[in-house]
C-alpha cells in the first residue's frame, strides 16, 4: 500500500473513533485537510468549524476561512480573541507565543465545553516539529489532538493529499501570525501590526505572493523568493514610496530570499531548549 494512503487511512481510523469534533480552522490548507477528513469519516453534522478573528491575523483570512467552510457545508462558528490585551503577549518574547496560542485553545476548548463537544482539533503537522514552536506545549496543555501529526503527515503530503480531494486550498502559500515580521523584544501593539499588514498587501498587489516584511522600526526588510528579487528591484520605486508612506523611512531586500521562521534565527538552541524543554 502507498506511505500516503496509509497514513490518509490511519487518519481516517484516528477521527471515526471520535464522534463529534471541534476543529480550529484557519482556511490554510492543513486545517482545511482535517476539516475535511473529519466531514467525510463523521458526516457534517458532527463536526463545527470554529473560527476565531485575532488582531494579529487579517481579516480577509478569517472572512476566507469562513466562506470556504461554508462552501464545504461545514456549520461555522464565528468568534475572537483580544490578543493585544495581553501583556505577556504584546511584550513580544520568545514564550509569548506559548500564551497566544493559550489563548486560543483555552477560548475553543470553553466553546467545545458549552457546545457539548468531546474534542478539538488542530492543523498541526510534522513539519512544526521541525521549527520553534513553543504553540506545541500550550496545545498539549490544553488536550487539543492534532491528528495530521498523529498520523505522520508532512506539509508535502497534506498539499498532494488535498490536492486529490479537490480542496481549493492545496496550493495555498502558508501564513502565519502579524507578530511574526517583528523580532523579539520590539513591543506588540496596533501601530506595527497594521504597518507591516498594510505593507504585505501592497507587495501582494503587485504579484508577489511569497513574500514578508520585516518590521526594525524604521526599517523595512523584504523578504521574497530568490527568484524574484530581480523583479521586485524593478519595482523599487513604487515600493519604496509605498512603504516610506507607511511610516518607514528605510526599504530594504534580504538577499536570502523568503523563509518561514526567519526571525527565529536570532534564537540559540540553549534559549529554546530554557524555555520549552
Amino acid at each position: 500500500m502507498h506511505k500516503l494512503t496509509e497514513k490518509n487511512q490511519l487518519l481516517g481510523e484516528i477521527l471515526s473513533g471520535m464522534n463529534r469534533v471541534i476543529v480550529a480552522f484557519s482556511g490554510g490548507v492543513d486545517s482545511t485537510l482535517v476539516l475535511k477528513r473529519a466531514q467525510q469519516e463523521l458526516g457534517s453534522s458532527n463536526v463545527l468549524a470554529v473560527i476565531v478573528a485575532s488582531e494579529l491575523f487579517r481579516n480577509e483570512e478569517f472572512d476566507r476561512a469562513v466562506e470556504l467552510a461554508e462552501k464545504m457545508g461545514i456549520k461555522v462558528y464565528q468568534t475572537e480573541i483580544k490578543e493585544l490585551e495581553d501583556e505577556r503577549i504584546t511584550e513580544n518574547i520568545p514564550d509569548s507565543w506559548y500564551y497566544s496560542k493559550k489563548l486560543l485553545y483555552s477560548h475553543v476548548n470553553l466553546l467545545a465545553k458549552e457546545l457539548g463537544y468531546k474534542y478539538v482539533l488542530d492543523g498541526m503537522i510534522m513539519d512544526d516539529m521541525e521549527d520553534f514552536r513553543p504553540g506545541m506545549k500550550a496545545r498539549t496543555e490544553a488536550g487539543v489532538r492534532s491528528v495530521l501529526q498523529e498520523a505522520n503527515f508532512y506539509k508535502q503530503e497534506v498539499r498532494k493529499l488535498a490536492k486529490e480531494l479537490e480542496l481549493p486550498v492545496w496550493n495555498k502559500p502558508a501564513s502565519c501570525s502579524l507578530a511574526s515580521r517583528i523580532p523579539y523584544g520590539t513591543k506588540l501593539d496596533k501601530h506595527n501590526i497594521e504597518q507591516v499588514d498594510q505593507a504585505e498587501k501592497f507587495m501582494t498587489k503587485l504579484g508577489f505572493n511569497m513574500v514578508r516584511v520585516r518590521y526594525h522600526g524604521e526599517v523595512a526588510r523584504i523578504e521574497v523568493a530568490k527568484e524574484e528579487i530581480a523583479d521586485l528591484l524593478d519595482h523599487r520605486d513604487q515600493i519604496n514610496l509605498k512603504l516610506t508612506s507607511l511610516g518607514f523611512k528605510y526599504v530594504s531586500v534580504d538577499l536570502l530570499g523568503y523563509r518561514t521562521g526567519s526571525m527565529n534565527e536570532v534564537l540559540t538552541e540553549d534559549a529554546m531548549k530554557v524555555e520549552f524543554g
